[in-house]
C-alpha cells in the first residue's frame, strides 16, 4: 500500500489557523497515514503494555516543529524545557500515590511536515510515552493528537483553534449557532480559543479606533483560497454578524492564489469598496506572512491606508514586525501569553515577566508568545500527574487532563468551564479558553521587558476580553 502523505507546510510562511473542515481533512489524513503504516493495533498493544508497567520512571513525549516553516512557534522550546527540567517535580521528581517518580522528558521535531508529527508520536508511543504534549498550529497538532487518540495515549495540545482541534476527531461536528457537537476524543484535551475569541478581540479594536477617527464600518477581508482563508471566509464575518449584529459590512478581496504577486485588484476594490465609492476603513487577514508583505507593501504604494488592520496568522512574532520595517507600525493582533500580565508558573512561582526577561538574556533575543502555551503544558502534565494513583494508567491520566482547572502562565485554565460568558465557557468537556488582548506592533522601549529596548515591540493595547493584563499603550490608526 502506498504512504498516505498529508500536505506539509509551506516553507513560503507559517501555516495558521484552520477552521473545523481543516481540522477534518487533517485528522482524516492523519488516520490514513496510521493505516497505511499497519501501526493501529500495535500501538494499541505497545500503549497497553506500558501502561501494566510499574516502572518508577514517567514518559512524556514534548512533539512541536523545531524547523521549516513553522519553527517561529519553537523558537523559544530550548529554554522553556530549560527552565521546565529546574522546577522541582522534574528535578527531583513527583510524589504519586505514596512513589515517587523520575519525569523524563523526550522532545521530537516534526519539521513542520505532519506526516513527520505522525511518525515520531508513534516512535514516542513505541517508545512507552505515559503522556504526549504537543504545541504549534493544526498542522503539528492534529496530527499528533489523533495518532494519540488511536494508540489510547494521553494527549495535551495548544497553539491550535479548538474548531480546527474538535474537527481532527471522528464523530465530531459544528452546530448552526458554532458550538461544538458530537463525542469528543476520550484521550485528548486542549487549550487555546477560536473564531469567536478573534471576533471578540478584533471588534473592540474597531469600535475604538470609529470613535478616535469616525472611521466607517467597512471591512476589507483579505482571504487566501487555501484551508485557512478559506475557513476564515466562511466564519469570520458571520460571527462577527452574530456578536455585532447589523454593525459591519465584510468586503471580500477575492480568493487569491498563494504567493501571488501583484495585488492591484483587491487594493482597488478595497479602494474603491466603502460608503460612496470609498475605502474601506478596517481591514482583517489570514495569509501567509510573504503574501502580507507583499500586500501591505503594496498598498502603501498605491495610497490604500485603511484607518486599522488587525491580523491573523501574521505579525505573532518580532521576525514578522522586522520583515515589514517601518510598515508594521501600529498593525494590531492577538495575543494569547503576554510578559505584562499577572500571572506565574505554577511550578516555581516565576512571573511572566520574569519568564521573558530571562529568555532575553539566555538567548539574546526577543520574548515570543508562544513560550507562555508551551510552558503551561508541562504545568497541566503535573496538574493531572498529581490528581491520580497510577501514572501509567492511561485512562485516569487522559480524564484527569480533562477535568484541569488551575492557575498557571497562562492564567486560569478551566477544562470544564460553564461560565455564563460564552466566550470563557468550554465549548466541549477537555477544552479551555484563552482569552486573548489585543496587541500593537510599535518602537520598542526601554520601559518593557527587563528594560531592553528592541526596535519593535508588541504593547497590549486592548483588553476587552481578559481585563487581568493590564494595557501599556494606546491604540493608535494604523495609518493616522
Amino acid at each position: 500500500m502506498s504512504e498516505e502523505k498529508i500536505n506539509a507546510a509551506s516553507s513560503a510562511g507559517i501555516p495558521g489557523w484552520g477552521g473545523f473542515e481543516f481540522g477534518r481533512r487533517l485528522g482524516l489524513q492523519a488516520a490514513a497515514a496510521i493505516a497505511a503504516g499497519g501501526a493501529f493495533a500495535s500501538l494499541v498493544d505497545v500503549s497497553e503494555a506500558f501502561a501494566a508497567s510499574k516502572s518508577k520512571t514517567i514518559k512524556i513525549g514534548f512533539v512541536s516543529p523545531r524547523t521549516g516553516a513553522l519553527s517561529d512557534f519553537a523558537g523559544p522550546d530550548k529554554y522553556v524545557l530549560s527552565q521546565v527540567r529546574a522546577a522541582s517535580f522534574f528535578a527531583k521528581g513527583i510524589k504519586i500515590g505514596g512513589t515517587t517518580y523520575k519525569i523524563e522528558i523526550t522532545e521530537v521535531d516534526t519539521q513542520s511536515d505532519p506526516n513527520v508529527a505522525v511518525q515520531v508520536t508513534q516512535g514516542l508511543i513505541n517508545g512507552g510515552a505515559d503522556l504526549i504534549l504537543t504545541s504549534s498550529a493544526p498542522e503539528t497538532t492534529i496530527p499528533v493528537s489523533t495518532t494519540c487518540e488511536a494508540a489510547h495515549v494521553p494527549c495535551l495540545s495548544t497553539v491550535v483553534p479548538w474548531e480546527a482541534y474538535w474537527g481532527g476527531f471522528s464523530g465530531t461536528s459544528i452546530t448552526p449557532e458554532g458550538g461544538a457537537a458530537g463525542t469528543g476524543p476520550k484521550y485528548n484535551a486542549t487549550f487555546f480559543f477560536g473564531i469567536p475569541q478573534f471576533s471578540g478581540c478584533f471588534v473592540p479594536m474597531w469600535e475604538k479606533v470609529q470613535k478616535a477617527t469616525g472611521a466607517n464600518s467597512y471591512v476589507a477581508e483579505m482571504f487566501p483560497n487555501d484551508a485557512d482563508g478559506n475557513a476564515f471566509r466562511a466564519a469570520f464575518g458571520p460571527t462577527v454578524g452574530a456578536m455585532f449584529p447589523s454593525k459591519y459590512t465584510f468586503v471580500d478581496g477575492g480568493a487569491y492564489a498563494d504567493l501571488t504577486t501583484s495585488f492591484t485588484s483587491m487594493i482597488q476594490t478595497f479602494k474603491t469598496g466603502g460608503p460612496n465609492g470609498g475605502p474601506c476603513d478596517l481591514f482583517v487577514n489570514c495569509p501567509l506572512p510573504p503574501d502580507f508583505q507583499t500586500f501591505w507593501t503594496q498598498a502603501s504604494q498605491q495610497d490604500y491606508n485603511p484607518k486599522l488592520a488587525t491580523v491573523a496568522k501574521v505579525m505573532l512574532f518580532p521576525t514578522d514586525a522586522y520583515a515589514l520595517g517601518a510598515l508594521s507600525n501600529n498593525i494590531a493582533t492577538d495575543a494569547w501569553f503576554t510578559p505584562y500580565s499577572p500571572y506565574e508558573s505554577s511550578l516555581t512561582g516565576l512571573k511572566a515577566n520574569a519568564f521573558c526577561a530571562g529568555f532575553q538574556v539566555a538567548t539574546k533575543g526577543q520574548w515570543v508568545q508562544s513560550m507562555g502555551s508551551t510552558y503551561s503544558l508541562f504545568e497541566i502534565a503535573v496538574e493531572a500527574l498529581r490528581k491520580i494513583k497510577n501514572p501509567h494508567n492511561r485512562s485516569d491520566l487522559a480524564e484527569a487532563l480533562q477535568h484541569i482547572k488551575y492557575d498557571g502562565m497562562c492564567g486560569p485554565i478551566n477544562m470544564r468551564s460553564t461560565s455564563s460568558n460564552p466566550l470563557a465557557a468550554s465549548p466541549a468537556p477537555g477544552i479551555a479558553i484563552i482569552q486573548p488582548v489585543g496587541i500593537q506592533w510599535k518602537p520598542g522601549s526601554t520601559e518593557l521587558v527587563g528594560h531592553k529596548k528592541f526596535a519593535w515591540s508588541p504593547w497590549v493595547v486592548d483588553n476587552t476580553l481578559n481585563k487581568s493584563i493590564p494595557t501599556n499603550a494606546t491604540l493608535d490608526p494604523t495609518n493616522a
